[in-house]
């Protein structure tokens, strides 16, 4: 699974969706077990869209369901490749949903389960009894809203610091840095400049519209929280958010934005063998699990560690966490074969054969404590790293609200166009004015 990069066309799509009625043109199914359509001991065929298209993606699928066939033969299960959110909501809207739908797109989750587009699982899990426990805390985070479950996770992306031992060592860098200053240091030590001053060798991006190094991965590194008790947008109030942006442009500033700007512009794409990193271009890199993968096939010859990423130098406790997200599964209100299409998403979702299998192929971390246990899992050193931060209880990932993830992409228009660039003038006003915007378009969505 690679990150979904288009969250506020996603979000604008919710938004308008929702205001035309989305909840009320869902009219069948209830949610509750047993609603709608033949059991699930009956004869059937089920249709279930996700959003994985790669060959390896599609065969991994095809290895799960057949394990889910052997146990229930009875249930045929139609899987149709390459379904984004857009489609999903559409086939919803239209009253022709498939029985079960996978989306890429945690920050959705708030619009899925407020407005009744997907169903409640909670009285499916209560009366299977699954003990919710086997998913990090931050996992039954991302798959709930008010109350409502109206997901669960499928697979798992953690996210970590990716390093360049070569380039370390030629620095005299013992290993990777651990803290926001240690990290600061070390990216000074490893950059290299051409003799007009422009950077030849970035030791780090620190800019946030480079690739993965953007607000939401960053939060958990400085115990940033987004929303405070009254449950508005917490920008301001909270210092860590400060803390993270004044660090964050003394490091711009130290490779002049100008030169940071124009040398990011002339990288190689993110998801291909140009990637800088994998380029040896810049030297430490926040990044996903998939990234092991991807090197493994592009860049054989890279010599590289993986770490978790550094955090705020004074919350050093919660070294060895990170942002997690992940691919989320439900039932669309209007499933036409609830019963067996709760079936699936058990299965999908709690059987650790299914899971590992799913994870070893397509290369992303399972989403179970009992799969991350596996010996059946495969565990190189790289991957491992990630892991661990999926398994850490100081892992955690950005709450759900009623517009998808609008908040996010407000705050880091707020970062990369006007705070960057040095065109914000006071911090603190200008933190203030972007939550007042936050709050005004959460109202708006039905907060």
């Amino acid at each position: 699974m690679r990150p979904v990069r288009s969250r506020g066309r996603v979000a604008r799509v919710l938004a308008a969706v929702a205001a035309g009625g989305l909840a009320a043109a869902c009219t069948a199914g209830t949610g509750g077990p047993g609603a709608g359509g033949p059991k699930a001991e009956a004869k059937q065929t089920i249709t279930l869209w996700h959003g994985f298209s790669a060959p390896n993606e599609v065969k991994a699928f095809s290895m799960a369901l057949a394990g889910f066939h052997k146990l229930h033969p009875n249930i045929t299960v139609k899987a149709v490749k390459g379904q984004d959110d857009e489609k999903i909501i559409q086939a919803i809207r239209g009253g022709t949903p498939p029985d079960v739908v996978s989306s890429f797109t945690t920050d959705n989750v708030g619009e899925f389960c407020g407005s009744g587009a997907w169903q409640d699982l909670t009285p499916r899990l209560t009366a299977d009894k699954v003990d919710m426990a086997r998913f990090p805390a931050a996992v039954r985070a991302y798959t709930a809203y008010k109350g409502k479950r109206c997901a669960l996770p499928l697979l798992a992306d953690a996210y970590g610091l990716y390093y360049n031992k070569k380039l370390l060592a030629q620095a005299g860098i013992a290993g990777p840095p651990k803290t926001m200053s240690e990290l600061a240091a070390d990216a000074k030590r490893l950059t290299k400049r051409n003799p007009d001053g422009s950077i030849k060798t970035a030791g780090f991006m620190p800019t946030m519209n480079y690739y993965e190094y953007v607000p939401q991965h960053l939060a958990p590194l400085w115990d940033a929280h987004w929303t405070g008790p009254n449950g508005k947008s917490d920008l301001a109030a909270d210092p860590a958010w400060t803390a993270m942006l004044t660090w964050n442009k003394k490091l711009i500033d130290w490779y002049g934005y100008d030169k940071l700007n124009t040398f990011r512009h002339g990288l190689g794409q993110e998801f291909s063998a140009d990637n800088p990193f994998e380029k040896g271009k810049v030297a430490m890199a926040i990044d996903g699990e998939w990234r092991t993968k991807m090197i493994a096939d592009e860049a054989k010859g890279l010599d590289y560690g993986t770490a978790p990423a550094p955090v705020a130098d004074n919350k050093q406790n919660l070294y060895g966490g990170g942002f997690i997200t992940g691919t989320i599964i439900g039932i669309p209100r209007g499933s036409r074969h609830a019963d067996a299409a709760w079936e699936l998403v058990k299965y999908l979702t709690t059987n650790t054969d299914a899971l590992v299998t799913l994870a070893d192929n397509i290369h992303n971390v399972p989403s179970t404590l009992p799969a991350l246990r596996s010996p059946k899992l495969a565990k190189d050193p790289q991957f491992q790293t990630f892991l661990n931060i999926f398994g850490s209880p100081h892992s955690a990932t950005n709450p759900a609200s009623p517009n998808g993830g609008a908040y996010i992409t407000t705050f880091q228009s707020f970062v990369t166009d006007s705070y960057e660039p040095g065109k914000a003038g006071n911090l603190a006003a200008g933190l203030r004015a972007t939550d007042t915007k936050i709050d005004r378009a959460t109202k708006l969505a039905g907060q």
